[in-house]
């Protein structure tokens, strides 16, 4: 909380900068590794006309905005009231997100832990931020986010059984390009693109692979 007060904006922005140019680079490193840049292609259209159709970033807002009106009633009046804020605010951006979800399963899958290193310094820097403002509930989100994260991945963990490397290569392209996406929108603010709703291409990169392999078509 004292840290966080005494942040400069300029030193904020620069480092979460440097995270967004590093965050590009594991995309790109990630991307280069797919066999068939054409699945990829597939799965995002596919993925984001999904998305788009179940309006996935939308829900994702809407649930932090629900969860805000049922828990925070007043909370400019009560010491009570900012520390739900807090707590529930912090586990929302912390949860709720394109990172949080690819990093997790990308963990689960192949016991790859870097995008959810990346995730916990951009999560440190907003828990300085936050808890400067919102108090002490922002560190009890903590619980929360093991959770949330470590559920993903257990499940994530039962689906090496029925995937192969091929179709690893190619979901892991995909999240590729995801974790792209969210440094133009959320990190450089380059430009806002809705990264959220490209989530199920996470999905249907192994999906299509799985169903040429079924259909003797080498990808």
């Amino acid at each position: 909380m004292v840290v966080g007060s005494r942040f400069p904006d300029r030193v904020r922005q620069t480092v979460i900068a440097g995270l967004g140019l590093f965050t590009a680079a594991i995309g790109i490193q990630m991307f280069v590794k797919t066999e068939n840049p054409i699945i990829v292609l597939g799965s995002l259209l596919l993925g984001g006309l999904v998305g788009e159709w179940w309006r996935i970033e939308d829900g994702l807002r809407s649930l932090g905005a629900f969860f805000e009106r049922r828990f925070i009633r007043n909370p400019e009046n009560a010491e009570g009231s900012r520390f739900i804020r807090g707590f529930l605010t912090a586990s929302l951006v912390f949860c709720v997100g394109p990172m949080t979800i690819l990093g997790s399963i990308q963990d689960g899958l192949t016991g790859d832990y870097n995008l959810l290193a990346i995730k916990s310094v951009l999560d440190g820097f907003a828990a300085l931020a936050f808890a400067s403002s919102l108090g002490v509930g922002v560190l009890f989100s903590i619980p929360v986010i093991l959770i949330y994260q470590g559920g993903i991945s257990l499940l994530a963990a039962q689906a090496q059984v029925i995937s192969t490397p091929a179709m690893m290569n190619e979901m892991s392209a995909a999240g590729g390009i995801l974790l792209i996406g969210i440094a133009i929108s959320s990190l450089l603010e380059i430009r806002p693109i809705r990264v959220g709703n490209f989530l199920p291409a996470l999905f249907i990169a192994p999906l299509i692979v799985a169903l040429l392999a079924a259909l003797r078509i080498q990808p």
